[in-house]
């Protein structure tokens, strides 16, 4: 991973740390959700609750019971958000319990690669509410309790494959599945090109019915392929699907062939359909 400047614009912040794809998901495509990590003995080596958002936009907490939150998208940063994170968690270990901190860009100091110790893995559970905003020792208010239950209400219903890695269900009405992928974009591409052309992109569930390829976007410099999948389809209806078609994107990136031409014109189609989210 090379080094950056502190006025460089950085396409991938959460490169190098454990479980990229997953703190890319928690910056663009999960609702709710906490990951676990910790800081590395120069900065006290404490424990921290990695998690989605945090309440009124803040990008870190130090609370009351004296745990450490980091919020992944409360940040925002026109250059590196590694960077600002990083800044806003050490705010927050400093801080008094009861303290939360507002995102502001850090125009130098450590990046969450200097800050985060790599050998403890980024240990995501999905959430169904924002229990985690506070501690057991909190007196729940009535404002507090309709702040929660106003939250949650809004959460789109989301849950993490366990039979592929960093593969997200969701149901927003219809229901999708969105699997960020950590290979070079061109690559996942071309494999996604090459299924394509054999009809073979699709995931076939076991009741016959069939989720289709609809495109992807590209997301913290990952990219992130996107299945629109049959009205009612639950995430374990998908868990063996995505297996499946995981060996099949496995072979398809193993290849390094030219595209043929029915090959590159799924690719152009592919292409045509991304977006971009920094």
């Amino acid at each position: 991973m090379a080094k950056t400047s502190p006025t460089d614009f950085v396409l991938r912040p959460f490169e190098g740390l454990p479980g990229e794809p997953d703190w890319v998901a928690f910056r663009e495509i999960v609702p709710a959700a906490t990951g676990t990590a910790r800081t590395t003995k120069k900065y006290g080596g404490h424990d921290v609750a990695v998690v989605t958002m945090l309440p009124g936009g803040y990008a870190a907490m130090h609370r009351p019971d004296g745990t450490i939150l980091l919020a992944v998208q409360g940040a925002l940063s026109a250059a590196d958000l590694s960077r600002d994170l990083a800044g806003a968690l050490l705010e927050a270990i400093d801080a008094e319990p009861g303290t939360a901190i507002l995102a502001s860009p850090k125009p130098e100091g450590p990046r969450l690669q200097d800050v985060l110790d790599p050998s403890v893995p980024f240990a995501v559970t999905v959430q169904d509410d924002y229990e985690f905003w506070v501690d057991a020792s909190t007196e729940r208010t009535d404002e507090i309790r309709e702040s929660l239950a106003e939250a949650a209400e809004s959460t789109i219903p989301t849950v993490r494959l366990t039979s592929v890695d960093h593969a997200y269900w969701c149901d927003m009405g219809k229901q999708f599945l969105r699997w960020v992928r950590t290979e070079d974009e061109d690559d996942v591409v071309a494999a996604l090109a090459r299924l394509h052309a054999r009809r073979e992109s699709a995931l076939a569930l076991a009741d016959g019915g069939v989720a289709r390829f609809l495109g992807m976007f590209r997301a913290a410099g990952l990219v992130v392929p996107v299945w629109e999948l049959p009205a009612g389809t639950e995430a374990a209806d998908v868990e063996a699907p995505a297996a499946a078609l995981g060996e099949r994107l496995t072979a398809a990136l193993a290849v390094d062939a030219p595209l043929d031409a029915n090959e590159r014109r799924a690719r152009a189609g592919i292409v045509s359909r991304q977006v971009t989210l920094r």
